[in-house]
């Protein structure tokens, strides 16, 4: 039935509208799909989690309530990951390389993290999987999305700059009129190379290749191992710090969702060529369906956040939270948005540098005086906030409107340059 389904919905059709308006249906589809998949499937797998004692391992962290977590069913990434993927099959082009590329992502660290889930579970090793291999997974991904990204002909960029009054063009380039009442032209480029939007800047883009300049007639052909790296540092920052904010209940599936909505903004302004023009941002062709798979993904984080608000009755586990980083990190560059990263994913950035600092601090001072010291009573930065006796709802929320605060930012962002 899921078949004929599909099936249908690929191939819908809705005489006298343009592409929009269907991409609006779909993800107005996904979204409602994944939020009631979410929600339904949600109570049934943590019945099966606690039929299997699949429960939360609680390390002694001298914090207050922890206790009351031990035995939580872990392992609810699950959830969120299979609301992601089946609307996504069902209302997504799955011929499109963006689509195929968050698919990929999805899969993969889902499998990443169900496997460290899974030693830390059945085989009671409290450290789970060992971070290099972590790592190595991390790595492999992004080498997949940087290669993909700049070798795949079908990942392209078209690009409006102003045209300097009597300079003449290649016979290729395409060259209108500029905007209205501005009696001026602009020549149309579609490009190739790994280039993104620098934010708080008109008219200002980055090639990656440009970077190597001092290399000479060898930095293009060497331009795209900076890009892969540039994208694997990029992929393992935010999926690790998502995995640092996985803390308390609901903290990371709140931040998740609002960072979600505002990179569902993104694509699809990005994906429209009118409204790419009018903010004078790169249009990025074949990229509105990316905001299909952005409603699943709303749907989802919202979905499972029934159960994983205070007190959860389900934890994302890695199996989650280094999903949702990870489809954070390759969305945000796949729009070419990688360089908004610190300012959207700032809660992340922050718990990361948290426990950077606690680790590097506490190491220095036990080198230098014999006895290591703390900058926060305790790293990740939500736990220093418990230590201090704020109750976790507080934190949580508190956090969830810092988040906002960095979205609405990061969309400002468009008009003030």
């Amino acid at each position: 039935m899921l078949f004929y389904l599909y099936e249908y919905l690929q191939s819908i059709n809705f005489p006298g509208v343009g592409m929009f308006p269907y991409i609006s249906f779909r993800s107005g589809m996904a979204v409602i799909f994944s939020l009631l998949m979410a929600t339904f499937i949600g109570k049934y797998v943590i019945r099966l989690l606690q039929r299997q004692q699949i429960g939360e391992v609680v390390r002694d962290l001298g914090l207050e309530g922890q206790y009351q977590k031990k035995g939580t069913p872990t392992m609810g990434g699950l959830i969120i990951i299979a609301s992601i993927l089946v609307p996504v099959l069902l209302f997504g082009r799955l011929n499109n390389v963006y689509v195929l590329l968050m698919l990929v992502s999805t899969v993969w660290l889902g499998a990443i993290g169900f496997l460290d889930d899974y030693i830390k579970v059945f085989k009671k090793n409290k450290e789970g999987l060992a971070g290099r291999f972590k790592i190595v997974g991390q790595v492999g991904l992004g080498i997949i999305v940087g290669l993909t990204l700049y070798f795949n002909d079908d990942v392209v960029a078209r690009l409006k700059t102003p045209l300097p009054v009597g300079q003449e063009v290649a016979a290729d380039v395409v060259v209108q009129e500029g905007p209205e009442g501005s009696g001026t032209m602009v020549q149309v480029e579609t490009i190739k190379a790994p280039v993104t939007n620098v934010p708080f800047f008109k008219n200002n883009r980055i090639d990656y290749s440009s970077l190597l300049d001092f290399l000479g007639d060898k930095a293009k052909p060497w331009g795209w191992v900076l890009f892969v790296l540039v994208v694997i540092f990029i992929i393992t920052a935010v999926s690790n710090g998502a995995n640092m904010t996985d803390g308390l209940d609901g903290l990371a599936t709140g931040v998740s969702a609002i960072i979600g909505v505002t990179l569902g903004v993104f694509a699809y302004l990005s994906g429209h060529t009118v409204y790419a023009d009018y903010l004078n941002i790169m249009f990025i062709p074949h990229s509105q369906e990316l905001v299909v798979f952005m409603s699943a993904f709303i749907g989802a984080t919202i979905g499972f956040l029934w159960y994983n608000s205070f007190p959860a009755q389900v934890f994302m586990g890695d199996t989650g939270s280094l999903t949702l980083g990870g489809i954070i990190a390759v969305f945000a560059i796949l729009v070419r948005i990688e360089l908004l990263i610190p300012i959207l994913c700032g809660v992340f950035l922050v718990e990361n540098l948290s426990v950077m600092i606690q680790v590097g601090w506490f190491k220095y001072t036990k080198r230098k005086y014999g006895e290591g010291r703390r900058v926060f009573r305790m790293a990740p930065l939500h736990h220093h906030y418990q230590m201090k006796g704020y109750p976790e709802s507080k934190i949580v929320v508190r956090f969830w409107i810092v988040s906002i605060i960095m979205a609405v930012l990061a969309v400002v962002t468009l008009k003030i340059r």
